[in-house]
This record gives C-alpha cells, sequence and structure tokens, in this order.
C-alpha cells in the first residue's frame, strides 16, 4: 500500500528520534544555597529547556575548588570570584570571564566591638579569621593598602587564621574579626545569639577593595568552537532570565533552592534571608561585565604590594561576545 506524503512524514517523525538538547556541565563555588539561586531557577521554571540545554548543576563543597574541576574537564562552565580566576590564568589555566550576574560584593570582616575596634586601623595587631582556597585575594590587597603586615600578630602586622567555612571562631574567641558574607556567615553570628550591637562590620566594597564575586567563567580554547559559544550564549540568557525572576520572587526563589538541597542542611528561614540579600547583589547587573568593575579588580590585585595576588595586567581574561549575543 502507498503512503501519503503526510503519512511518510508521520511515519519518519516517529521513528527519527528529537535531536538532544545540549549538555552543559555547571560546577558552582559552594553549596546548594540562594547565592546560586538564578541557575535553580532557570533549571526549575524550564528556561534551559526552552533553550534547549540540559543542564547539570554541582554543588562545590570545602573541598571543592572550581578552577581545579574545569581544568580536569569535569564543568563546562564554573562560578568562580574574580581574583582566584585572574591568579589561575596568571598561573597557566586560562579562564575567561562569560558573564557577571554579581554586580557588587558581599564580602565583610565581622569583628567583636568589645576588642576596641571601630575603624581599619584598629585591626593592627589582631587575630583575623581569613578563607583560603582564592578567597583570601582580596583580604590581601587590603592589607597591603592599610601597609599591615599577615606575618604575626605584633605591631603593624596581624595574625591570619585560617577559617574554615564557619563562624567557630569569632563565637569561640579564637579570632577578633572573621570574614563573613553579607548573605550568609554574619546571620550565622546573628542566629548564634549575637546582637548586631556586638558587632563591627567593615564590608570590601565599603572599603574599596571590593573584587568581583561569583561571574561565569570558561576556558579559553573552548571559545575557538562554535557550537560551544552558541551553547555558551543560550546557557548565559536563561540564567540570566532565572537570575532577574529571583531578584523578583524571593521568597519563591528559596524555596526552589531548598527543592534542590539534597544535604537537608538548609533551612527556610535562612535561604529567605539570604535570597533577599543576594538580590542587592545582583542588582543592576544585566549580565554584561562591567570594565570599569574589572579594572578596579585588577588593579587591586596588583597592588598587593611586595607579594600581589597578579603580576601583571591580564590579557584576553573577559569577553563580550557570549552576553553581547546572549542579552540583545
Amino acid at each position: 500500500m502507498k503512503q501519503t506524503g503526510y503519512a511518510l512524514a508521520a511515519s519518519l517523525a516517529m521513528a527519527t528520534p528529537a535531536l538532544a538538547a545540549d549538555e552543559v556541565t555547571l560546577q558552582l563555588k559552594w553549596v546548594t544555597q540562594a547565592q546560586f539561586a538564578g541557575y535553580y531557577v532557570a533549571l526549575e521554571n524550564g528556561y534551559y529547556d526552552e533553550a534547549d540545554l540540559d543542564v547539570t548543576i554541582l554543588p562545590g563543597g570545602p573541598d571543592i575548588a572550581p578552577t581545579q574541576v574545569i581544568a580536569g574537564g569535569g564543568a563546562d562552565v564554573i562560578v568562580e570570584w574574580m581574583p582566584a580566576a585572574l591568579s589561575a590564568r596568571e598561573n597557566g589555566l586560562p579562564l575567561v570571564n562569560i558573564a557577571q550576574p554579581f554586580k557588587s560584593s558581599g564580602m565583610m570582616l565581622t569583628c567583636w566591638k568589645d576588642a576596641g575596634i571601630s575603624e581599619p586601623a584598629d585591626l593592627d595587631n589582631r587575630t583575623l579569621g581569613v578563607w583560603f582556597f582564592g578567597n583570601e585575594f582580596p583580604f590581601l590587597a587590603w592589607m597591603s593598602q592599610l601597609d599591615i603586615a599577615t606575618d604575626g600578630k605584633a605591631e603593624g602586622s596581624v595574625e591570619v587564621l585560617k577559617q574554615g567555612f564557619n563562624v567557630d571562631p569569632l563565637l569561640q574567641r579564637q579570632a577578633d574579626c572573621i570574614s563573613t558574607m553579607t548573605y550568609n556567615e554574619y546571620w550565622q553570628v546573628i542566629d548564634a545569639g549575637v546582637s548586631a550591637e556586638e558587632l563591627v562590620t567593615f564590608k570590601y566594597e565599603d572599603q574599596g577593595v571590593a573584587m568581583l564575586e561569583d561571574g561565569l567563567y570558561v576556558l579559553e580554547g573552548d571559545l575557538e568552537d562554535p557550537a560551544f559559544v552558541d551553547k555558551m550564549e543560550r546557557f548565559v540568557a536563561a540564567s540570566m532570565q532565572g537570575w532577574k525572576w529571583a531578584e523578583e520572587n524571593p521568597e519563591e526563589a528559596a524555596m526552589i533552592v531548598l527543592d534542590y538541597d539534597e544535604t537537608g542542611a538548609q533551612t527556610e528561614g535562612h535561604q529567605i534571608r539570604m535570597m533577599g540579600e543576594v538580590a542587592k547583589l545582583t542588582a543592576g547587573s544585566n549580565g554584561a561585565l562591567d570594565p570599569d568593575d574589572y579594572q578596579r579588580t585588577v588593579d587591586t590585585l596588583l597592588a598587593g604590594g611586595s607579594d600581589p595576588v597578579i603580576t601583571r595586567e591580564p590579557e584576553g581574561a573577559w569577553t563580550h561576545v557570549i552576553s553581547d549575543a546572549a542579552l540583545n
């Protein structure tokens, strides 16, 4: 029996599987939390599906360095702070910033007021908790600007306590100050029963040493592949759609994040509060890197005294190619 053209087309359509969506693996900088809400919103709300993308989001953790993951082929794109990315680039890992969802820095130093600390000069001769794994670079640049060494507790120097990803050193009085983020650890201190009046905070943004956080980075060589570039354009567009939805719907975004937290460690109240604070940092960004913000970060890193984070002006460390196509 002869098939009609329509019937033949229908049977061919049934026999030919639909083209698979393009796979993208995203490595986060930290555990599943509202700091990364835009990506989980894009996943949950179907923005990635609409962009014909099959996105896998890999949570981070204290033993996971996104730069190492992408270097080993474990991710297509990573969320990373610019100091760590630029340091890695200078050391041979050619990372390129393709988008910058975060406009402002959320990093702070949180101190006991009763330790006699009221201004940055009072940090001298103190014990200060500092995160490492690339997160120490803004702190070191700030100390250099203040002309305070980091060789140990003494006049003109501070003792650097390698801080874990908790607030215990402050609560247990092992340190006069610790590193905190506006959206996370500061509130852990408050939730532990400390009042805001007992604390003094120094925002890196206010001290003029803020550096770009939570940008999207890929390997430079991958940008030579037109198919990869096309995939990243769709990924950035869908991700920014997720971020702007999260800004406008913080409570709903926090609940989506909770749904994807397989550890069960996050709480509803903490995530809603975190999303409200994170929205302040993503506000003002359409996803494209601001060259002035980039240059400020570079200048601060280069001004690191005898031990700068980077030793020369980077070349090719960012591109607008992806964001221009994604956002226009």
